[in-house]
């Protein structure tokens, strides 16, 4: 089964997101400081400094999601059960922000985003807790 290569595949992108979405939070964080403007009367430097927090926070929770990913890759078991609502989570977040992109970025950036969904789901499916063969084989009357 291509289980295996589907996490690693998983891992790799989520890991790529996660820098990319630090790198560019980082950008648009050295944007808002050197633009020396006010939005609504916030402080320029802690717009960017929550830009660069933010980034951070992100980054390292896509960057936690690759790992349980790759965890799983390498030891060809499905994540326990917190890795399993962390990826769901991440599911969930790539599914919202696939639809949020189609209008702001467009469908370079919708196809991105559900194809790494689809990694993740696939991910989640292939792994079962219990092997396919053992749940159709008929089950012994326990004693009482």
């Amino acid at each position: 089964m291509a289980r295996r290569p589907v996490a690693w595949a998983g891992a790799i992108v989520l890991l790529a997101e996660a820098v990319g979405i630090a790198l560019l939070n980082w950008f648009l964080g050295l944007v808002v400081n050197k633009q020396d403007m006010s939005l609504a009367g916030l402080d320029p430097h802690a717009m960017s400094v929550s830009t660069w927090i933010a980034g951070g926070v992100f980054g390292l929770y896509l960057a936690l999601c690759a790992v349980v990913m790759l965890r799983s890759a390498i030891r060809d078991r499905a994540p326990g059960r917190l890795g399993r609502m962390l990826l769901i989570s991440a599911a969930v977040v790539h599914g919202v922000l696939g639809a949020f992109s189609v209008g702001l970025v467009g469908w370079p950036a919708f196809v991105f985003m559900m194809v790494v969904l689809g990694l993740i789901v696939l991910t989640l499916v292939a792994y079962d807790k219990k092997p396919a063969e053992a749940a159709d084989e008929p089950r012994a009357p326990q004693p009482a």
